[in-house]
């Protein structure tokens, strides 16, 4: 497929996600038809006035004559607003099935893809180029549509009327239209460019702003500043450069409306004293010229729209267009539906898709279903890489991963999404009620036992505290690097562990959460953690070897590779092991 022929199929997909249904469409051509036809009406009728007026018609025949053009106008006005109300709504429906789409398309990408583009990047491609299509789309109606429709009516009815001004009229619209085409082709790139970089700004800036506290603390602020100086400069010149080519085209249309309108008056002055015309038809004749005028100068408004419109298009299909690294099983396989998963890792070895160097070689750990392992080792040491690879955010390179017997490259996703959980330190807090935040916006299930598990986890007296219960609208995270304000960060990492209660999964990924709490909620925690790895398997990844006393085997990892694994009992009565002398090195208790 050509790169032109990739372009108008793409246009093609994303603008049928705006295709309204058939009763709306025919709602809409009505209108569009009744906004165009009632103005190309109102000429006739000057016209009729002046020829009368001059005749020596009376005041009341004038008067009625003047009414009727009066109704028309208001009944063109009307009409126009109908369509306007119309084709919003209309646009809004479609663009949010396209905002639906990109979104559900974004959130199953790979984290390869979304390692590359931040979240205010991804912000600005699934709204903001959004917004642009919308935006676009209901100027298209109303501006280019029935501008259109309205041209070719006032051509017609002055070829009718004479046809050589006409014929002048035909040529002259032809070449304004060829002049607009042609600046659409240099003006569309520069509308991209601006639009990018657009995106890079609000990407750098939410990821400063993310980051404001560490930044303030470490006296990187002049660094920051800098960098946002530079994504600030590049956005600018970008629509520093596409807004003088706008400015340039308007210009220029400004001075060709004026000389076509000269000659066309001219024209028709020269028509009536020839004796060719009336001078009402005379006026009739300018009249049409002027509206040929006026549908052209909102296309040349509306250009910027058109502009980031088809830049909008371009990007959401560039996005579409994305395919996830993670191969969809031919014959999904799904996971044991109840009870423990048994897990084995042979052979694994993993290289992230972006730089290719080799992260994990020749790991090969293996739990029955109920073990739990803590993996131990430096930061780097690509303990996250294997709780990654367990949770299938990646492929290995080499090897198998397998849960529950089953390799997770042939395992049904949902399946791998509802037996597989993960309990992390960064627990993301969405701006919505309690309920939500804990189903993580699935159906809920009884309110009961809802409060029941926030009950086991600690959290029923702060449920009591809240004035709506369970429909409390959370705000998020004060502090501790968790998003939003309103919840504290021990509240926020024990509402992830009723996440993991109410899932029931058969396999628990944690990332030890406790490090930075008070002991009075850290106690909570740990009771948490114990009551959830009970009947389950669990791979825990350990920042302190205190919370290891629970595991049954220890895997130490070092440079990507299992140094130490075996049963800890066995490790720790080994005084030569690396985990015993991790343990007397830390002063932790055997």
């Amino acid at each position: 497929m050509t790169p032109a022929t990739d372009r108008v199929t793409t246009r093609r997909s994303v603008l049928l996600h705006l295709r309204p249904g058939r009763r709306s469409a025919l709602a809409l051509a009505v209108s569009v038809a009744a906004a165009t036809a009632l103005p190309l009406l109102a000429p006739p009728i000057t016209a009729r006035f002046v020829d009368d007026a001059i005749a020596g018609a009376g005041t009341r025949h004038l008067a009625l004559i003047a009414l009727g053009y009066l109704a028309l106008a208001v009944a063109g006005q009307v009409a126009r607003m109908f369509t306007g109300w119309l084709a919003s709504r209309l646009a809004w429906d479609g663009t949010n099935r396209l905002r639906e789409t990109l979104a559900e398309h974004a959130l199953g990408l790979d984290m390869a893809y979304h390692g590359r583009h931040t979240p205010g990047e991804m912000i600005e491609r699934v709204d903001g180029d959004v917004v642009a299509v919308a935006e676009f789309v209901v100027a298209f109606l109303l501006d280019v549509v029935a501008g259109v429709l309205l041209l070719a009516g006032v051509t017609v009815i002055v070829f009718t009327v004479d046809p050589r001004i006409g014929g002048f009229l035909l040529v002259y619209c032809v070449l304004i239209g060829f002049g607009m085409a042609r600046a659409q082709r240099l003006a569309v790139p520069s509308a991209a460019r601006g639009r990018a970089a657009g995106a890079a700004l609000f990407g750098d800036l939410e990821e400063r702003l993310a980051g404001m506290e560490d930044i303030r603390a470490n006296g990187a602020g002049e660094h920051a500043v800098h960098r946002l100086y530079q994504a600030s400069s590049a956005w600018y010149w970008a629509n520093y450069r596409s807004g003088r080519i706008g400015v340039g085209l308007l210009a220029g249309t400004w001075v060709a409306f004026a000389a076509g309108t000269a000659i066309a008056l001219g024209l028709a002055a020269w028509a009536q004293r020839s004796g060719a015309i009336t001078v009402g038809t005379a006026v009739l004749l300018f009249q049409y010229t002027l509206m040929v005028r006026a549908p052209f100068e909102r296309l040349i408004d509306q250009l910027r729209q058109y502009q980031a419109a088809l830049a909008g298009i371009t990007r959401i299909g560039g996005l579409l267009a994305e395919r996830r690294t993670l191969p969809a099983p031919a014959v999904p396989r799904p996971l044991p539906d109840t009870g423990p998963l048994g897990l084995s890792l042979d052979g694994v070895g993993f290289a992230y898709p972006d730089d290719g160097e080799q992260v994990l070689s020749h790991v090969t750990i293996s739990l029955a279903p109920g073990e739990t392992l803590g993996l131990v080792g430096r930061t780097g040491s690509g303990k996250t890489s294997i709780a990654r690879l367990v949770l299938r955010l990646y492929d290995p390179t080499e090897g198998a991963v397998r849960v529950g017997g089953v390799d997770l490259r042939d395992a049904d996703p949902v399946s791998v999404r509802r037996r597989i959980c993960a309990v992390t330190q960064d627990v993301q807090i969405f701006a919505a009620g309690v309920r939500d935040n804990l189903t993580l916006f699935r159906p809920p299930p009884d309110d009961r036992l809802l409060r029941a598990v926030l009950e086991d986890v600690g959290l029923g007296d702060w449920l009591a505290a809240l004035p709506d219960g369970l429909d409390t609208v959370l705000g998020g995270v004060a502090g501790s690097g968790v998003s939003g304000s309103g919840v504290s960060a021990g509240e926020a990492q024990l509402l992830a562990f009723a996440r993991a209660f109410l899932a029931d999964p058969g396999l628990v990924v944690m990332d030890e959460a406790s490090s930075r709490l008070d002991p009075a909620t850290e106690r909570r925690i740990e009771q948490s953690v114990d009551r959830l790895l009970t009947g389950r398997t669990g791979v825990l990844i350990a920042h302190r070897l205190s919370s290891l006393s629970r595991v049954d085997k220890i895997a130490v990892i070092d440079g990507g590779r299992v140094v130490e694994y075996g049963r800890r009992e066995d490790l720790v009565a080994d005084p030569g092991s690396r985990f015993a002398r991790m343990l007397s090195m830390a002063g932790v208790s055997r």
